[in-house]
């Protein structure tokens, strides 16, 4: 296992209020300095220079901001000066983590932006799986299997009051329906429920966030896409609940995904990729849970091209 720095000293864990407030969110290319591999900010990726990638920033900073999320896990972030210059618009209160992982294509990393330290160190895991895993329904082709680890991922220890709790974020590989990355994204979800078996073993309660870039077939988005992998279900077995159950299906929608290649939004291009995943003894405490579709979508626009999930979990 790899072990990630930390920004500042870590001053003792506290939770200040009764209510903890999570955020899940893809924020689209959150990139300050040049990644040359990606070209970006350039003509690799959605900013095409410095002052559109500070810009967008400062929208994605926008949004954060209506809500004071305690703990911010952020996907498609470049590194940890991005999640610093992110939290220093939000907050002083904010403290940036990130392990950095082995996407070397795009650069992009999972970071966090929390007001609660971790009592340790973030970690991740150099664990692979073999694919096509057994019983997959993604229609790769046998002889293309090998083996996947989880690119962009990490873990991060927390003491809520008292509730020792293991966040597990990840960003798997794109494409829902692609069948090779399909199959290769069931390999990683093998790897990330390895992680939640470990810690649920080791008696924390666990939740999982991120981008899967998958659907969950139990918890249908408003578009009812139905996934041909197993990865949700691979992840949750029977340890783990999507807290999208609880918002209505008409607005179960965290990504646009401009099928026609039209630069419009409309309705039926709205998808579920981003979820959030938790153990029974969180379930319980959970108090509301919300996907914020304050902005609209289109091409030439400086939000994200997703939009961040909430979860408000009682701690007394």
């Amino acid at each position: 296992m790899s072990v990630a720095y930390l920004v500042d000293a870590v001053p003792p864990p506290q939770v200040r209020s009764t209510t903890l407030r999570l955020m899940q969110y893809n924020v689209e290319w959150l990139f300050l300095d040049y990644y040359k591999n990606a070209d970006c900010p350039g003509s690799g990726c959605t900013w095409n220079n410095e002052t559109e990638a500070i810009d967008h920033m400062n929208y994605v900073a926008a949004v954060i901001d209506k809500f004071v999320p305690d703990i911010i896990n952020l996907c498609e972030v470049e590194g940890i000066n991005e999640v610093n210059a992110l939290g220093a618009l939000l907050s002083p209160e904010y403290i940036g983590y990130l392990i950095p992982g082995t996407d070397t294509s795009t650069g992009q990393n999972v970071g966090l932006l929390s007001k609660i330290p971790p009592i340790e160190p973030l970690y991740r895991t150099d664990a692979t799986h073999a694919y096509p895993v057994s019983g997959s329904s993604c229609g790769a082709d046998p002889s293309s299997g090998g083996h996947s680890g989880v690119s962009k991922h990490y873990v991060s220890l927390f003491d809520w009051n008292g509730i020792r709790a293991a966040v597990i974020s990840v960003h798997l590989i794109a494409y829902p329906t692609d069948p090779e990355r399909c199959a290769k994204r069931e390999a990683q979800a093998l790897v990330i429920a390895d992680l939640v078996e470990q810690h649920i073993a080791d008696g924390y309660e666990v939740v999982v966030m991120g981008d899967f870039n998958d659907y969950d077939g139990d918890v249908l988005d408003e578009n009812t896409s139905r996934p041909t992998s197993n990865v949700l279900s691979i992840v949750k077995g029977n340890m783990l609940t999507n807290v999208a159950y609880k918002v209505p299906q008409q607005y179960r929608g965290t990504n646009w995904w401009d099928k026609n290649g039209d630069c419009e939004a409309t309705g039926n291009e709205f998808v579920m990729i981003d979820h959030v995943l938790v153990t029974a003894g969180l379930l319980d405490r959970i108090e509301s849970v919300g996907i914020y579709q304050g902005y609209t979508e289109y091409c030439g626009k400086m939000n994200s091209d997703h939009y961040p999930v909430l979860v408000n979990i009682r701690l007394d």
